[in-house]
């Protein structure tokens, strides 16, 4: 899986329905393989380093556990043996084992995520973890790996390693405005074309987020401040405040899915990924009252809003961070499924009903004011790197309709909202557009019994 933004004339023809600015991932993997290619010449060019201290745990971990070990050796041999995966674009094999993996991710963890390529014309949403997982993620003995629960333990502390460097001033620098920057010429070109299209506005980056532009970094203290920005109460108003049959937008987001009468346990790992409340919602006791839930989803890019909002006015229930898988995929993306020979490229893009159930994920029950919607959910999944959900509300507490809620930390998103079968809701955005619905909108109404 990749990441990347830009103008769609830098792309072959096959792939130009699904690259625009605001998708997380790329079609082409070509762009990412150039970027990580970078990576490994240099660190094999430099020799290995020592490993930092989470790393060489990392290893320890991986050769003193025979299933692991296992895992992490095969994976790498499982890669299918032809050039769209053995060479990348300079005709090197890109990552080898995981020792040359680990020796790449320490060169990593000490850099911030840069908007690279700006001589090709697109940005690398600096997701690099997972390039390095990219093809080993579809492969059997990787689709193992990346379920095990010692892995994902082992996978979140690197994870929240990286995280502390992102958090801290020595990862600002790639908030200037360099060609590598996001504060860019070409960075912040993309930024504000997915910022402005849900409304057709025309704002500048100050006018839309919370910022000092008098300031360097425009008053941005780190890589982790910048990713988790305000929006300015302006330019993203609530929709109908005093309406409580209006829900609001929770993200800045594309519509993904809007199903209806979901199940409480459902397959969710088959191709056609079907929500399994039960799953999506931890098995929490509150969950078996969303049987036939209508589930509105949608997906947020790295170059969206990261904040979360109150889609209604009402009391916090239940709040709480499940965590979960990272980089898992499921067996209908990869060479895994006895029926694919190839690697979806698409990736999780199109998991995004599968992460629901397993991914880590923030799980929040609001009762809502409004008695024609009672109880109902939010839950914000994080996707692959960092995948942080942070929650701000606490439990008992009212909230206002379009009142944060919460945020994602660095990493890709998706978030979902679920209704009791018996709620009357409908009017929600057409799936498939190619804007964002801006965050505290309306996404639906509620109407009475």
């Amino acid at each position: 899986m990749v990441h990347q933004h830009g103008d769609e004339h830098h792309i072959p023809d096959e792939h130009k329905n699904e690259q625009k600015p605001g998708a997380w991932l790329p079609a082409d993997h070509r762009v990412q393989h150039e970027w990580l290619s970078r990576q490994v010449d240099h660190v094999d060019k430099h020799g290995a380093q020592p490993l930092i201290p989470v790393l060489q745990e990392f290893k320890d971990f991986i050769e003193r556990n025979s299933r692991i070990y296992m895992f992490f050796t095969q994976m790498w041999d499982e890669i299918p043996h032809k050039p769209k995966y053995s060479k990348d674009p300079t005709g090197k094999r890109q990552i080898r084992d995981y020792v040359h993996m680990l020796d790449v991710l320490n060169h990593i963890l000490t850099k911030g995520p840069e908007w690279t390529d700006a001589a090709a014309g697109v940005g690398m949403v600096g997701v690099p973890i997972v390039g390095i997982f990219d093809y080993v993620m579809g492969t059997p003995s990787g689709h193992s790996a990346f379920l095990d629960p010692d892995v994902n333990k082992m996978l979140k502390k690197v994870l929240n390693e990286w995280g502390k460097f992102l958090k801290s001033p020595e990862s600002a620098y790639v908030l200037g405005d360099h060609t590598e920057g996001w504060f860019g010429e070409s960075a912040n070109k993309d930024i504000m074309q997915v910022a402005n299209a849900p409304l057709q506005t025309s704002h500048k980056f100050e006018d839309m987020f919370v910022c000092d532009p008098a300031k360097k970094y425009h008053g941005y203290t780190s890589w982790d401040d910048f990713f988790t920005r305000q929006v300015r109460e302006d330019a993203r108003p609530v929709a109908s405040p005093d309406d409580d049959s209006v829900v609001a937008n929770c993200c800045e987001s594309k519509v993904y899915n809007v199903a209806r009468d979901a199940q409480l346990r459902a397959k969710f790992f088959i191709k056609s990924q079907p929500y399994s409340v039960l799953d999506m919602l931890a098995h929490d006791p509150l969950a078996t009252q969303f049987a036939g839930a209508t589930i509105y989803q949608a997906f947020l890019s790295a170059l969206s809003y990261h904040r979360w909002h109150a889609p209604v006015s009402g009391k916090i229930v239940r709040a709480f961070v499940e965590d979960g898988t990272y980089f898992s995929e499921p067996l209908f993306e990869g060479i895994g499924d006895p029926s694919v020979h190839d690697i979806n490229t698409k990736g999780i893009s199109v998991a995004q009903g599968y992460l629901t159930a397993l991914a880590t994920r923030a799980v929040i029950f609001i009762e809502a004011d409004n008695k024609d919607i009672g109880l109902m959910a939010f839950v914000g999944v994080g996707m692959d790197e960092v995948s942080t959900c942070e929650i701000t509300v606490k439990e008992g507490q009212h909230v206002r309709k379009g009142d944060q809620m919460g945020m994602f930390h660095f990493g890709g998103s998706s978030h979902c909202l679920l209704f009791r079968k018996e709620v009357k809701v409908d009017g929600f955005p057409e799936v498939g557009g190619n804007a964002n619905v801006p965050v505290r909108s309306k996404v639906a109404v509620v109407h009475s019994s």
